[in-house]
């Protein structure tokens, strides 16, 4: 599980520079650019998500283990 989640990390983290790549700096909010900005904001979340789920099944292993 620990690789699976490591993989999936690093996915999301190519994507947000992929879509950062793609980021109209002088109009964020237009074309494609809105779209990259909606990829980086899906893509960090999915990040934060993967932590908090590789810290819970650490505290989940650390409490069983008693």
């Amino acid at each position: 599980m620990k690789i699976f989640t490591s993989i999936l990390v690093v996915l999301a983290i190519a994507l947000i520079v992929f879509n950062i790549t793609q980021l109209d700096f002088q109009n964020p909010f237009e074309g494609d650019s809105a779209v990259a900005l909606i990829g980086v904001a899906a893509s960090f979340c999915a990040v934060l998500i993967l932590l908090i789920f590789r810290i819970s099944k650490k505290i989940e292993e650390k409490t069983n283990g008693r």
